[in-house]
């Protein structure tokens, strides 16, 4: 039913990925182009990335990449013209670079999303998809404030179309997408290859995990399901980072030559911001959020802009029963993480290589 939903959603559409050289929009690039959209259209303003985007693809003539950075609204509003729904993906999203570059932050996390509302209201889009973060959840840092700030804009515009024509504005919010660049995964390979101790904050900190695909079939659906305003938050496995370090040093140092037992852990506390346990809902969202099985939806809290929304899904909805964090939750075993660092994506591509040359 999944699959049905979404390839009928997306026949014929014409979608704008902005960020379509991340990590998360390259994936959604590529999965889109398995489905009968129409054109697939990828903004970055990350000239190698887009490049990279278009050899990989070189055969699809539905793939256009265009150099573009969404502060620049008037380029913004050219490229979204003749689009008919778009998956917001581009942000500033690493914690120490937004704190040492605020403005930076605000200008691409902030006002980038309202030049992406302002195209799409302009170009006539029918809707529109932001993709926040777990640490827009109770923010501690100007990273997760400026995505919050996104998500309030992006369930606030739903009041802004204006005369018959309506674009549906709405977000979804995940945690740590394994092997995107500049995740704990990657950085724990780059370390144990260079023969560096794996740097580990804290043995009780815990945090949300999920494969770059899973996350963009969360994306594709909540496009396809969305009303207006909510945000559509997936259920993710939890890890301990002690469990997940331990379990990468057994695994990866020997494909590096080196012992497990000569890859040390150095624990060097919390960044000034940094939570031990990550967030998916707060307290206040608990009682508009409700149950959809494989994920939860948040409906807005001032419901009288939105009173003529239909919240209408292809799923039964249930009451959420308490804060979704990872606290709250069940932790994977060391076999599980083990399980889940060998589904497609987790590892670098050089890992990856390694494992096949060892036949792992």
């Amino acid at each position: 039913m999944d699959e049905t939903l979404i390839s009928s959603f997306f026949s014929g559409k014409r979608v704008v990925v902005t960020g379509g050289g991340g990590s998360v929009g390259a994936e959604l690039v590529r999965q889109l182009l398995m489905l009968p959209v129409d054109i697939v259209r990828a903004l970055d303003n990350n000239e190698t990335a887009l490049f990279d985007l278009r050899e990989r693809h070189y055969a699809e003539s539905r793939l256009e990449a265009f150099y573009c950075d969404i502060r620049d609204e008037l380029e913004l509003a050219r490229t979204f013209s003749g689009m008919d729904i778009c998956l917001h993906a581009a942000a500033l999203k690493h914690v120490p670079f937004c704190e040492l570059s605020p403005f930076s932050a605000i200008q691409t996390n902030i006002l980038g999303a309202q030049a992406v509302i302002r195209a799409a209201l302009s170009n006539r889009l029918s809707r529109v998809l932001f993709t926040s973060t777990d640490k827009a959840v109770n923010p501690t840092n100007v990273m997760g404030t400026s995505k919050l700030m996104g998500e309030r804009l992006f369930t606030a515009a739903n009041s802004l179309s204006e005369g018959s024509h309506r674009c549906i504005f709405s977000s979804t919010r995940f945690g740590n997408v394994a092997g995107s660049r500049g995740s704990v995964i990657p950085l724990f390979c780059e370390q144990i290859a260079q023969g560096r101790p794996l740097t580990v904050t804290d043995t009780a900190m815990t945090r949300f995990f999920m494969t770059r695909e899973d996350a963009v079939r969360l994306v594709l659906r909540s496009m396809a399901l969305a009303c207006g305003g909510e945000i559509f938050i997936t259920k993710m496995a939890v890890i301990r980072v002690i469990d997940l370090a331990e379990v990468m040093i057994d695994l990866i140092a020997p494909l590096f030559g080196r012992s497990p037992s000569d890859v040390p852990i150095h624990i060097i506390g919390p960044r000034p911001g940094e939570k031990m346990w990550e967030e998916l809902t707060t307290e206040e969202e608990v009682r508009r959020t409700h149950d959809m099985g494989e994920f939860l939806v948040v409906l807005p809290a001032l419901k009288n802009f939105h009173a003529d929304v239909d919240y209408a899904y292809d799923v039964p909805l249930a009451t959420c029963e308490h804060n979704y964090n990872s606290t709250n939750e069940i932790p994977m075993s060391k076999d599980e993480i083990r399980a889940f660092l060998s589904l497609p994506g987790v590892l670098p591509t050089e890992v990856g290589k390694r494992q096949e040359g060892c036949g792992l």
